[in-house]
C-alpha cells in the first residue's frame, strides 16, 4: 500500500453569524488528515453546524476566498505556436541554412551581374522552392494535429453538474463548482462525490472507487475514526471528488474542492510531468546530425578540390565554387523528406483509427511499435470492470457459469466445462442458490435500447447475482414472490435478508439471506442437500469454510446463500418479533435477530471482475514480439495474482508486489524489482510512476493503458500513454497520446503492429531517398574531380563546369524521388514484424549496415550516371563516335540530360529494390500498386522534361532517341542487379 497523503485543512475561516465559532482552546488540526480526527473535531475546526450546515452568505464568502470546486487546466495553446512548432526539426533548420546560403550566393551574383551590365536570375528560385516545400510540410502537420485534437477542458468534466447540500438548515440542490470547504454533502444511492470529504454519518453506505483507486469492488464506508493513517483506498471514513455512491446514504463536511482534493493532486502532478520526445523523434536528430556533418565535409572537399585543381582567378570562381558546395549540400539533404514523413505519419494515423486506435499526434505513431514494456491497469483495461458469478458451490458439488459481462446470457455446465445432468442434485441445488441470492437484492439490470447494451442499478456485486440468476432462468422462482421488507446489509453485519410472501402460498412468508459465508453460516442451523432439509454439522461447516477458503485462494469474492420459511402471513405472528398495540411491526431491520436464525444453508457463489476474452491471445502475441506485460493496480494482490495468471502474464503461483513492499526498497533494489516482477497491487499514483521511471531507466521504451483517474501521471510520463475511449476518464484521455476507441487491449497489439510496419516503412523509404541523395552528391563531386577524363569541360571557359544543373537536382529531390517515396510509406508488411524482439532504445534509424547498404547504391548510381555523360561527350573514357558531329555544347545539354534521365530511372529501381534490405524485390514485387502508380508517375514526369520544349529550356534537357533511351535503361538497371547481388551474398552469409 502507498503511504498516506495528508489532506490539510484550513482552520482560517472566517467566523460569522449562522456558525458555530471555533472554540477558544481547540486544539489544531492543520496539515493533519481528517480521517484521523474525530468528525465532531472536524466540524468544530471549520465552524459548522452538524445540524443547520453553512449559511448562505458564509458560502459565498468561502467561495470567495476558496474559489469555485473545479479543476485547473492548462491554457491552450495558440494556433501560430502550433503552426511554428511544425519547423522545430533539425532538418528543417539544415535545409533553412542551405536556403541562407543560396540566397547571399544569389545576391552576391545579382550584384556582380549589375555591375558588369549582364543578366542574372531574377529571384532566388532555388531557395524560394526549398522554402515553399517547408511551408508545405508544416501545414500538413498542423493539419492533421489539429484534426486530432480535442479542444477540451477534460479535467473539469470530472465533476457532477449538481450536489445535494445542506445550507441553511434545509437539503438543497447547488452546482456543484459552487461546493466550498465546511459545506455538508447530502449523499444517495447513485450520486457522485463531487469533492473530498469527512464522513459524518452513513447508513449501508458503498461507493466505486476503481476509477481512483483502482479497486474494482465498491468500498463499505462508515463515519469512525481512523486510529492511523491509511492508503487512499482504506480511508474508510472519507469521500472523494469523481467517485460514486452505489449504495446508501450518507453525510460528508467538504475538506477540500477543486485542486485540493486528490482529483486535483493528480491534475497537479499532470501539470508537472514532462513531455517525453518520443524515439523518433531523437533517431531523426541523429540522422539529421549526420547529414549535417556530411553536408560541411563535402562542400570544405569541394572547395579545397577546386582550389586545388584550377585555383580562384576571379569572384565569379568563388560564387560558382559557393553554388556548387551549395548544390551538392542541396543533393545531399532530401527536401521532401519532411514532407514524406509527416504524410506517411498522418496515413499511418489514419490506419490506426481503423483499428480503433486514435493517435493524438503524429510522432507518436511509431513509438508503440518500438515499446518493449506495456503497462496496463487491471480494472477495466484488462478486465471487464464488470462483476460476474463464475462458481456455485452447493452441497452436492461445484458448477459453472459461462458467459461474462452484465449480459444475462451464458449456461450452467459442471465443474471444468463438463456436461451436467438435467436431472443432476446440483443443477437443483444451483438455481435455488442464485434465486435466492436475486431475492435478497437491492440491484438490477436493463437493456439499453439505443445503446444496445446491458445498463446496472446498483452495487455491482448484487448485479451480478441478479445476472446469473437470469442465465439459467433461476429467477422464475420467484414469480410469485413478492418483497415485504429489508434488513439491510451493513459493513459490521456483513450480510443482508428480505422477507417476502409467496402470493401462490397464502401470502406464506420468507427469509432470504446472503452474506460472507463465514459469518451467514453462523445463522444457519440446518442445510438443503438433493432436496432433503437435514442437520448442518460440523463436518459441513469445515467443509463450507474450506471452499471459501479455496475459492478465496483464487480471487474469488464469495457470499453465501440461506434461507428459511416464516411458517405465517404476518411478520407479528413470527416468534421473537415484537409489534407495537395494532399488532403492527415498525422496523423489521432492528429485530434481524428474530428474524435471521435457524437459517437452511444452499450454497455459495465465487464472484470475480473477468479478465477480457480477447486478452490473453494480446498478451500472448505480445510476449511474441518481445514485449513484456505489466499489470499494475490498486486491487488486491491474491486478485491481481489470479488475474495475471489468467492472462499468461506470469506463471501460476507467482506473486504479486504491494505499494507497501515498493516504500521499503532502495532506488537499486525497486530497479531490480521492476526488472522481473510483472504484478503490482495495492499501488498508488505516485507508485505508478515510480513503476514507469524505473522501466524507463532501464532503457526501456514504456507504452500505459489505463482508464481512471489515477492512470494519468503515468499515462502521461511514459514513452507514450494509451487510454481507454469508452471507460475512461477525461483526464487520462487528455493526459495519453493514443486512445483506444473500443477499449479493447488487443487493439494494442494491433497498433504495435502498425506502429513496426509504419518503421520498416519509413527505413526503406529514407533507403531510398538518402542512397538517392547520396547518389546525386557522388555523381556532381566525381563529375567536378574527374571532369578532364570524363569530357566534362567548357571550351574556352576557366573555372567549373558542373555535370548537372542545379534544377535538374531539385527536379530529382523535390518530383521524381517524393512519389515512390510516399508509396513505399504505405508499404505492405512485407516480414514478420511481430516475430522479432523490439527496436533498443538506442538502436538507430540508420544504423552501420544501412549505411553501408546506402553508399553502395549511391556509388553505382553516380558510376552509372558518369558512364551514360561520358559516353556522349567527346574525348571521353567510353565516347559513342556518333556524337562527334555534335557540337560540344550539344554533346553537354545531351549528355546532361542522359545524366539526368539515367539518374532518375536507377532511382527508381531503387525504389523496388529498398522495399527490403535483405529480401528479393522480386519477392511480392507487385503487392504495392501505390508504388508502381507513383513509378508511372515519375516516368511520366520525366518525359514531359525530356520532350516538352519550354521544359527543355528551363531544365536543359533535349529529346533522346532510341538507342539513347536503351543505354539509359540498360545502365539504370545495373542498380538492381547489384542490389540484389548484395542481398544474395548477404543472404548467404547468414545462412
Amino acid at each position: 500500500m502507498t503511504g498516506p497523503t495528508s489532506e490539510h485543512i484550513d482552520v482560517s475561516v472566517p467566523q460569522v453569524a449562522g456558525n458555530s465559532p471555533a472554540s477558544d482552546n481547540q486544539a489544531s488540526i492543520e496539515d493533519r488528515d481528517p480521517s484521523q480526527l474525530d468528525a465532531r473535531n472536524v466540524l468544530r475546526a471549520m465552524n459548522v453546524d452538524a445540524s443547520t450546515g453553512l449559511s448562505s452568505e458564509e458560502a459565498e464568502r468561502r467561495l470567495e476566498q476558496f474559489g469555485r470546486n473545479e479543476l485547473e487546466s492548462a491554457p491552450p495553446v495558440p494556433k501560430w505556436k502550433k503552426f511554428l512548432e511544425q519547423f522545430r526539426d533539425p532538418l528543417v533548420y539544415l535545409l533553412f541554412v542551405a536556403t541562407g546560403i543560396s540566397v547571399v550566393a544569389w545576391f552576391i551574383e545579382r550584384s556582380q551581374a549589375s555591375h558588369s551590365g549582364e543578366g542574372s536570375e531574377a529571384l532566388p528560385f532555388d531557395a524560394i522552392v526549398i522554402v515553399l516545400i517547408l511551408v508545405l510540410n508544416a501545414v500538413l502537420g498542423y493539419l492533421q494535429e489539429a484534426k486530432a485534437e480535442k479542444a477540451v477542458d477534460a479535467l473539469s468534466k470530472m465533476t457532477a453538474p449538481q450536489t445535494s447540500v445542506l445550507r441553511d438548515g434545509r437539503v438543497s440542490h447547488i452546482d456543484t463548482v459552487e461546493l466550498v470547504p465546511g459545506d455538508i454533502m447530502v449523499l444517495g444511492e447513485g450520486d457522485t462525490v463531487s469533492a473530498d470529504g469527512r464522513l459524518l454519518s452513513a447508513a449501508s453506505l458503498r461507493i466505486a472507487e476503481a476509477s481512483l483507486t483502482g479497486e474494482s469492488v465498491p468500498v463499505s464506508k462508515k463515519p469512525d475514526t481512523l486510529a492511523s493513517a491509511k492508503a487512499l483506498g482504506d480511508r474508510s471514513n472519507m469521500v472523494f471528488n469523481g467517485t460514486a455512491v452505489t449504495q446508501g446514504t450518507g453525510r460528508a463536511i467538504i475538506t477540500g474542492t477543486g485542486m485540493n482534493t486528490q482529483v486535483g493532486k493528480i491534475a497537479d502532478m499532470l501539470s508537472q510531468t514532462e513531455d517525453e520526445t518520443t524515439p523518433l523523434q531523437k533517431e531523426m536528430t541523429h540522422v539529421s546530425k549526420i547529414l549535417g556533418i556530411a553536408v560541411c565535409i563535402i562542400a570544405v572537399l569541394v572547395l579545397v578540390a577546386l582550389a586545388t585543381i584550377s585555383g580562384f582567378h576571379s569572384t565569379q570562381d568563388v560564387i560558382d565554387s559557393l553554388l556548387l558546395a551549395v548544390s551538392l549540400a542541396v543533393a545531399a539533404v532530401p527536401e521532401g523528406l519532411a514532407a514524406i514523413l509527416t504524410v506517411v505519419l498522418a496515413l499511418g494515423v489514419q490506419r490506426m483509427a481503423q483499428h480503433h486506435a486514435i493517435v493524438k499526434k503524429l510522432s507518436s505513431v511509431e513509438t508503440l511499435g518500438s515499446a518493449s514494456v506495456i503497462c496496463s491497469d487491471k480494472t477495466g483495461t484488462l478486465t471487464r470492470n464488470e462483476m460476474t458469478v463464475e462458481k456455485v458451490v452447493t452441497p452436492s458439488g461445484e458448477v459453472e457459469l459461462t458467459g461474462t459481462g452484465y449480459a444475462p446470457i451464458g449456461q450452467m455446465v459442471g465443474a471444468g466445462g463438463s456436461d451436467l445432468a438435467s436431472d443432476a442434485p446440483e443443477r437443483v441445488e444451483t438455481l435455488s442458490t442464485l434465486a435466492i441470492g436475486a431475492m435478497a437484492n437491492d440491484g438490477d439490470v436493463r437493456k439499453d435500447e439505443d445503446a444496445d447494451e446491458w445498463k446496472i442499478v446498483g452495487d455491482p456485486t448484487e448485479v451480478s447475482l441478479v445476472v446469473a440468476a437470469r442465465k439459467v432462468h433461476a429467477d422464475k422462482q420467484l414469480g410469485s414472490m413478492n418483497r415485504v421488507a429489508e434488513i439491510p446489509f451493513t459493513s459490521e453485519r456483513k450480510r443482508m435478508s428480505v422477507i417476502a410472501e409467496d402470493k401462490g402460498d397464502g401470502n406464506r412468508l420468507s427469509v432470504f439471506a446472503k452474506g460472507a459465508p463465514d459469518v451467514l453460516m453462523q445463522y444457519c442451523t440446518r442445510i438443503r442437500v438433493n432436496g432433503q432439509v437435514r442437520r448442518l454439522t460440523e463436518g459441513d461447516r469445515q467443509t463450507i469454510l474450506a471452499t471459501v477458503e479455496s475459492l478465496s485462494g483464487q480471487a474469488y469474492r464469495t457470499l453465501g446463500q440461506a434461507y428459511r420459511p416464516l411458517g405465517t402471513a404476518s411478520l407479528s405472528e413470527v416468534p421473537g418479533v415484537v409489534s407495537n398495540a395494532a399488532g403492527q411491526v415498525s422496523d423489521i431491520s432492528e429485530q434481524d435477530e428474530a428474524i435471521e436464525k435457524d437459517l437452511i444453508w444452499t450454497g455459495m457463489v465465487g464472484i470475480i471482475d473477468p479478465p477480457r476474452t480477447e486478452v490473453r491471445a494480446a498478451v500472448a502475441e505480445a510476449h511474441r514480439a518481445g514485449i513484456r506485460t505489466v499489470m499494475i493496480t490498486g486491487d488486491h494482490p491474491l486478485t491481481a495474482a489470479r488475474i495475471a495468471s489468467d492472462l499468461g502474464i506470469i506463471r501460476p503461483g507467482e506473486q504479486a508486489r504491494t505499494g507497501d513492499e515498493l516504500d521499503a526498497l532502495s532506488e537499486n533494489d525497486f530497479d531490480a524489482t521492476t526488472s522481473d516482477v510483472s504484478v503490482y497491487a495495492r499501488v498508488a499514483p505516485e507508485h505508478k510512476l515510480k513503476i514507469v521511471s524505473s522501466l524507463q531507466r532501464q532503457h526501456n521504451i514504456v507504452a500505459m493503458t489505463g482508464d481512471g483517474v489515477n492512470d494519468a501521471p503515468a499515462v502521461k510520463t511514459s514513452d507514450i500513454g494509451v487510454a481507454m475511449g469508452i471507460t475512461g476518464t477525461e483526464v487520462t484521455k487528455e493526459s495519453a497520446k493514443m486512445i483506444l476507441a473500443d477499449d479493447n487491449f488487443s487493439t494494442i497489439v494491433a497498433a504495435v503492429r502498425e506502429g513496426r510496419v509504419i518503421f520498416d516503412n519509413i527505413r526503406k523509404f529514407l533507403r531510398y531517398l538518402l542512397s538517392s541523395n547520396v547518389g546525386e552528391v557522388l555523381t556532381v563531386f566525381g563529375g567536378v574531380i574527374f571532369a578532364g577524363f570524363l569530357g566534362i569541360t567548357q571550351p574556352g571557359v576557366e573555372g567549373v563546369t558542373v555535370p548537372l544543373l542545379a534544377t535538374q537536382l531539385l527536379w530529382i529531390n523535390l518530383l521524381t524521388d517524393a512519389a515512390p517515396a510516399l508509396a513505399m510509406g504505405v508499404d505492405p508488411q512485407t516480414d514478420d514484424v511481430m516475430g522479432r524482439a523490439p527496436r533498443g532504445l538506442h538502436d538507430r534509424v540508420i544504423d552501420a549496415k544501412m549505411w553501408g547498404d546506402i553508399v553502395f547504391i549511391g556509388i553505382i548510381m553516380a558510376v552509372v550516371t558518369l558512364i551514360g555523360m561520358d559516353m556522349h561527350l567527346s574525348g571521353g573514357l567510353f565516347t559513342d563516335r556518333s556524337v562527334s558531329a555534335l557540337g560540344h555544347d550539344a554533346q553537354m545539354v545531351e549528355a546532361r540530360t542522359m545524366g539526368f534521365t539515367i539518374l532518375v530511372f536507377a532511382q527508381l529501381f531503387n525504389a523496388i529494390a529498398s522495399r527490403s534490405a535483405r529480401q528479393s524485390a522480386f519477392v511480392g514485387l507487385f503487392t504495392n500498386k501505390w508504388l508502381w502508380g507513383a513509378i508511372g508517375l515519375s516516368v511520366a514526369l520525366q518525359l514531359l522534361v525530356i520532350y516538352v520544349p519550354f521544359l527543355n529550356t528551363a531544365f536543359g534537357t533535349t529529346p533522346l532517341n532510341m538507342t539513347a533511351w536503351f543505354e539509359c535503361l540498360a545502365l539504370a538497371a545495373f542498380v538492381l542487379v547489384a542490389s540484389e547481388l548484395r542481398k544474395l551474398v548477404l543472404r548467404s552469409m547468414k545462412r
